[in-house]
């Protein structure tokens, strides 16, 4: 059902209240096939391509490309100058992650919204308890370095665990189970599940949940398993790229922060230094905006070395896993 364009039609001026049915072309049995494909809003629709558009809502590639010109008009995309973007990053917030030297390495505040931060490293590295420590810590207030809000636990490899959740919320004196209640949890069982759960999210953010914080553990395990050998590289590489891209679209789209773990394997070719190099390529080392390494250090200790950033310097930072999550030497128990 496709709906005449109307002269006269009282829309919102802000662009964050305006609907898909606002746009030329879009009516509700659109808006709904739009919606089961994961676009809930404007920004969704205005990145698309006609042809894209037109297969999914079943509309001519003439009438998509004017409810998509017009989808990029109400929301007057295009270039901004330095301070006019340094002014819209001001909503961009940030979740401790129980280590104030680890807080530091990431610029003070720690994990950051509208960002995809990698960890990767061997098992033991300590990769899945930042995860579950973040997933504690969003829920704090904004003045303790939460973000007020629901994480999502994309779990891979079966490494959620509602007690150890339980540990790092007794740790920060919350309530565990109104902790476990705040962690919306999903577990993937193939890399085409995956890739579904995250037009899930889209549906409960649209629903309302005040989703704050995205973790994916692991990103790569079933791509590596599902893909092997050289012959099926570039088909994991491609789908690998595509739900990079969707993540950082919600990301960017609900200020949310993104956490991704990562899988290693030795790089034979490594006479000298430390072989353990990140899966995934280049794909996932461009698209992350921070990657850092973690591996085990002395006297039990973890050792994170930021490896890329868009602004901060390369270093390194000692942490420990203990009963209440993430904690710096000498933090107490």
């Amino acid at each position: 059902m496709v709906k005449e364009e109307e002269e006269g039609v009282a829309v919102s001026e802000n662009p964050e209240e305006r609907k898909l049915t606002d746009l030329p072309g879009i009516g509700p049995g659109i808006a709904t096939k739009l919606e089961s494909a994961g676009i809930y809003d404007l920004m969704g629709l205005a990145v698309m391509g006609p042809s894209a558009l037109a297969e999914i809502a079943g509309v001519g590639e003439g009438v998509a490309r004017k409810a998509i010109q017009a989808a990029r008009g109400m929301l007057n995309l295009g270039f901004i100058d330095g301070s006019e973007f340094e002014r819209r990053r001001k909503d961009v917030h940030y979740i401790n992650t129980g280590s104030k030297n680890f807080d530091a390495l990431l610029g003070g505040k720690g994990v950051e919204s509208r960002a995809i931060t990698e960890a990767y490293g061997a098992f033991g590295s300590g990769k899945t308890q930042l995860g579950l420590t973040l997933a504690v810590h969003v829920q704090l207030p904004k003045e303790q370095g939460g973000a007020n809000g629901k994480a999502v636990f994309i779990d891979t490899e079966g490494t959620f665990r509602p007690e150890r959740i339980k540990q790092i919320a007794e740790g920060i004196g919350a309530n565990p189970e109104k902790v476990l209640k705040n962690i919306l949890v999903a577990r993937a069982f193939n890399s085409d599940h995956q890739m579904l759960l995250l037009d899930r999210i889209g549906e409960l953010i649209k629903e309302g949940e005040p989703i704050k914080l995205m973790i994916i553990d692991s990103l790569t395990a079933h791509f590596r398993a599902e893909f092997s050998g050289r012959g099926q590289l570039a088909d994991r590489q491609q789908r690998l790229n595509r739900y990079l891209h969707q993540l950082m679209k919600l990301a960017e789209q609900h200020n949310i922060v993104v956490y991704v773990t990562n899988q290693v394997m030795a790089n034979p070719a490594m006479m000298f230094g430390d072989p353990t190099t990140a899966i995934g390529g280049n794909i996932v080392g461009h698209a992350s905006t921070y990657r850092i390494y973690l591996r085990r250090g002395k006297a039990g200790s973890r050792v994170a070395k930021l490896i890329d950033s868009p602004n901060l310097p390369d270093n390194e930072a000692q942490f420990f896993v203990t009963t209440k999550g993430l904690r710096d030497e000498g933090a107490e128990e």
